[in-house]
């Protein structure tokens, strides 16, 4: 007879089963445990994601919309919920240096008593396949902490894109809203005079976490003790300004953001008298090869901004991978980048009218240093420039999404550096009605395809663009959005990054001999 013990073990296991879901148990037989089958992906049960605080001026106006594209077998049945909420606080609160960490926090609680998850949804995702949008104005528009469940949650995806039409803040800034992590690298960053930028940091938990911020320039680390144990309280957002870190005024400089406790979402919001403003988004993870897709036909300056945080110094081939195939810029052939140090390099007029992505390989095959990077890139001249950012990004995998196209002003640009590679793009229907529509395209090795995407029959509102790898890759994708104001044409680039929205599960075999007496 077993023992109450052995009897709790088994209800345990019982239960386990139920929860996993791909689980089986049966009464043990005498009969040898069956052989563990291979593991299989499933979708996730439960995503999250975190927007920015908007806020620049009180002329800015901004869009939000969510997506999750339709899943085959998708969620869990049909339950689930996927809304993004205004965090616990009225307006984001600037981390101030001089100010003792944590301080505020008894206020946010009197402020942001209404606070996440209490409030009515900025976004309420309904059903996938179909957008939902929001709208926020002004400069004190909270940061936004979402969450997807059930069948809404595989491949979740939401954009934030502010249109600022005049002042120092003026241009089109967008920004695809970030999974929480503990560590982001921004090249590509800024405390010159000239610039304004700021470290967005919003935590979507419910107890307070702790931020570090470091900053690196080309000379090494810019040292100073106000980066360190920054409080971001739980579900609130933090915006610290870069150039409060330290003294010194540097053009090129890479932040590092990690967390000491708890997790955050992270963004960099730069500022320029003279080109405007935009997001910057998180660098891929440090690599030996990295791929920056993306680059417009029409930029008139591209400026290019790696980091190496290991111990050994990276030597770097420059590749530009365009229509016709991959070259060599003359003149730009290579970039050596120092161990914890910032390297720059202009390459000006890159693209010369044709659109392109870059590449950096390591100069020796053997010694592949890992590096991070991103790209700073100004369309028109004059008065009438603009700025926007690409960051070194991963291929888009399985399934990669995209969300506020508009029915003009898209183009999608899609990279297979290696090997050629084919994809299936699908335009959504549309937030207020439209019929979806799918375009395969094939892209050979060593060359970037910029084409205009497919557009939803009788759209209208917005519409989500879906990148599905079918063969060969792997492929890289960038979505430019252009939108014309005050005859400039302000535009922003999003990178697309597979949505990991199903997971590995190990098989599982019974083996209840463990509960014998």
């Amino acid at each position: 007879m077993k023992s109450t013990s052995s009897l709790s073990l088994i209800a345990g296991v019982v239960a386990l089963a139920a929860v996993t879901g791909f689980a089986a148990l049966n009464v043990p037989d005498g009969s040898a445990p069956a052989e563990a089958k291979t593991s299989s992906r499933l979708p996730v049960e439960r995503t999250s994601l975190l927007c920015p605080a908007p806020g620049l001026s009180d002329l800015s106006e901004t869009a939000y919309t969510a997506y999750t594209p339709p899943n085959k077998g998708g969620g869990s049945g049909t339950a689930g919920t996927a809304e993004l909420l205004a965090s616990a606080k009225d307006g984001e609160k600037a981390h101030k240096p001089d100010e003792e960490d944590g301080k505020g926090e008894k206020d946010e609680k009197d402020k942001g008593k209404k606070g996440a998850g209490k409030d009515k949804p900025v976004v309420s995702l309904k059903e996938p396949g179909t957008p939902a949008t929001g709208k926020a104005s002004g400069a004190d528009s909270p940061a936004l902490v979402g969450t997807a469940t059930g069948r809404l949650a595989p491949g979740w995806t939401a954009q934030q894109t502010t249109t600022v039409e005049a002042g120092d803040g003026r241009g089109l800034l967008g920004i695809g809203c970030t999974v929480p992590d503990t560590d982001f690298w921004f090249p590509a960053a800024s405390t010159a005079k000239t610039r304004e930028d700021y470290v967005h940091l919003t935590n979507p938990d419910d107890t307070a976490a702790v931020a570090d911020i470091e900053l690196y320039g080309p000379e090494g680390s810019l040292k100073s003790d106000v980066g360190e144990g920054i409080t971001v309280p739980a579900g609130s957002g933090v915006r610290v300004l870069i150039s409060t870190l330290t003294s010194k005024a540097v053009d090129d400089v890479t932040v590092h953001v990690t967390t000491r406790a708890g997790r955050v979402g992270a963004a960099v919001r730069t500022a320029d008298d003279a080109t405007g403003s935009d997001w910057l988004a998180a660098s891929a993870d440090p690599a030996g090869t990295v791929v920056l897709p993306g680059i417009p036909a029409d930029a008139t300056s591209v400026r290019l901004v790696a980091f190496a945080p290991g111990d050994d110094d990276a030597d770097l081939r420059i590749k530009l991978v365009g229509k016709s195939g991959t070259i060599t810029p003359a003149g730009h052939e290579e970039l050596h980048v120092k161990s914890n140090m910032t390297a720059a390099l202009d390459l000006k007029d890159l693209t010369r009218g044709e659109a392109g992505s870059l590449m950096l390989v390591p100069s020796d095959k053997n010694r592949a240093t890992p590096v991070v990077a991103a790209l700073r890139v100004v369309r028109g001249t004059g008065d009438k420039r603009e700025v926007g950012y690409i960051p070194a990004t991963g291929p888009v995998g399985a399934r990669a999404t995209v969300a506020d196209n508009r029915a003009k002003g898209s183009v999608l640009s899609l990279t297979a550096p290696a090997a050629a590679g084919t994809v299936e793009v699908t335009a959504s229907a549309g937030s207020g009605g439209g019929t979806p529509v799918s375009k395969t395209y094939k892209i050979p090795a060593g060359t970037t395809l910029a084409v205009t995407p497919p557009v939803p029959a009788g759209l209208k509102g917005t519409y989500a663009l879906t990148v599905e790898t079918r063969s060969g890759g792997p492929v890289h994708a960038a979505r430019t959005l252009t939108e014309k104001v005050n005859g400039i044409e302000m535009f922003t680039v999003q990178t697309l990054t597979d949505d990991r929205g199903t997971v590995e599960v190990p098989a599982a075999r019974q083996d209840l001999s463990v509960l014998d007496d």
